[in-house]
């Protein structure tokens, strides 16, 4: 049984042969059939935007890929909504008056999600060494002691994070510029 997930006639017949499997797996795992109905979906979505590695050989081997690419989005869903959360606890300590309007806060909300799946790409103490300067406001110093390296490391964790915060920025406003911002050439 050898499919070839590189064309689109292939991503089809793995999708026949496993999505129902997929999304049974998905909804024992999180109990929550629309939930589990979206990542079989986005594992499929996923395939077509970036095939797999090489062709699978067995049921096992398709399945095993399958359930990789599921559990990494079952984690981002988790993950988005601890954010979420977070956000809106935050919101219930907020006098009325001063809270954001809808709008805002879903702008403020998706910003949240992009700045928490960049630090969750940073090796781990690049993305610790960055929270407990930026969002704790320790120094290099304290940041080292508590990290247990060099001021030099540290220095060098907040550089990456600076980087990816960097990289993000950019994605964003490439991202909103639009075709009619660009000089048109005559």
């Amino acid at each position: 049984m050898t499919t070839s997930v590189d064309t689109a006639a292939g991503i089809a017949d793995l999708y026949d042969a496993h999505h129902g499997w997929l999304k049974s797996w998905l909804h024992g795992r999180l109990q929550h059939a629309p939930d589990a109905a979206d990542i079989a979906h986005d594992v499929f979505v996923r395939l077509i935007v970036k095939p797999a590695p090489r062709g699978l050989k067995t049921v096992a081997e398709a399945r095993s890929y399958l359930r990789t690419v599921a559990n990494g989005l079952c984690i981002n869903l988790w993950h988005r909504r601890e954010i979420e959360q977070a956000w809106l606890e935050t919101l219930t300590h907020q006098p009325a008056e001063f809270s954001p309007s809808a709008e805002h806060q879903a702008i403020i909300l998706e910003a949240l999600h992009e700045v928490g799946m960049m630090l969750l790409e940073l090796p781990t103490n690049a993305a610790k060494a960055f929270l407990l300067a930026e969002a704790c406001q320790m120094t290099q110093k304290e940041v080292a002691h508590e990290l247990g390296v060099s001021t030099r490391m540290v220095r060098k964790y907040l550089a990456q994070a600076m980087l990816q915060c960097m990289l993000l920025e950019a994605r964003h406003t490439a991202s909103h510029l639009s075709v009619s911002e660009f000089p048109h050439e005559s």
